[in-house]
């Protein structure tokens, strides 16, 4: 297993998939509160974004179970489904990269790289087909739904490390949300926060900050040349 880096080395990096790879945060947020209120659970897609963003599906339902009212037995499996299936559909009519993503990563191209998310696997497949980012990761794509933990669990990562070949101290998680950056800290790894909202939202300490893509690849060097070998 690679320790650290060093000079044939090069750090692993971790990407979280929605919001930090490509742009589907506000469209989860709309598919969200258009049909969670179908079923009786009040919800709006500023709910999402403020409260919610980067949180499993099931948390967020039993969440708003517990503040209105509960779904009747079998609801949530008919919920989740059309959820999903939605927004599939808007994935693949309207997601586009986070902007400065492409470019970032193909600057990044000697990096070994994968993909962490909170999400299903075909979710995020669909994900990187609609961006054409697919090529960065080939088949290395990790979900917490194949893994059956989730973020902020330390644990979704350390899987990923240990799958990729790489200890914590050698890997970079990069995530927008403050789930992704909690587990990232709390597995002992370099945490770079894609801070979308710097007038909203604190990166928090330990955590390098950044507020556009196109900052990624230098906060990696910086990393790159600080990380013992």
């Amino acid at each position: 297993m690679n320790s650290a880096m060093n000079t044939t080395t090069p750090l692993c990096l971790l990407f979280d998939c929605d919001g930090t790879l490509v742009d589907s945060e506000i469209l989860l947020a709309e598919v969200m509160g258009e049909i969670l209120p179908e079923f009786g659970l009040p919800f709006s897609a500023r709910q999402y974004m403020d409260e919610f963003r980067g949180v499993r599906f099931h948390t967020i339902v039993q969440t708003l179970e517990s503040r209105f009212q509960a779904l009747e037995e079998g609801q949530f499996v008919q919920l989740e489904a059309g959820m999903r299936a939605r927004m599939e559909a808007r994935m693949r009519a309207e997601l586009v990269a986070i902007p400065g993503m492409p470019d970032a990563l193909e600057q990044l191209n000697s990096h070994p790289k994968a993909v962490v998310s909170n999400g299903p696997e075909r979710k995020i497949r669909c994900a990187l087909e609609s961006t054409e980012l697919g090529h960065h990761f080939a088949s290395r794509l990790f979900s917490a739904y194949t893994l059956n933990v989730w973020k902020p669990d330390p644990e979704l990562y350390l899987k990923a490390a240990a799958a990729m070949g790489y200890s914590p101290a050698a890997c970079v998680v990069i995530d927008d949300a403050a789930v992704g950056v909690e587990a990232g800290l709390a597995a002992g790894m370099h945490v770079i926060h894609l801070n979308h909202f710097p007038n909203q939202e604190v990166t928090p300490t330990g955590a390098i900050g950044i507020h556009h893509a196109s900052e990624l690849p230098a906060a990696i060097a910086r990393l790159s040349t600080t990380t013992p070998a």
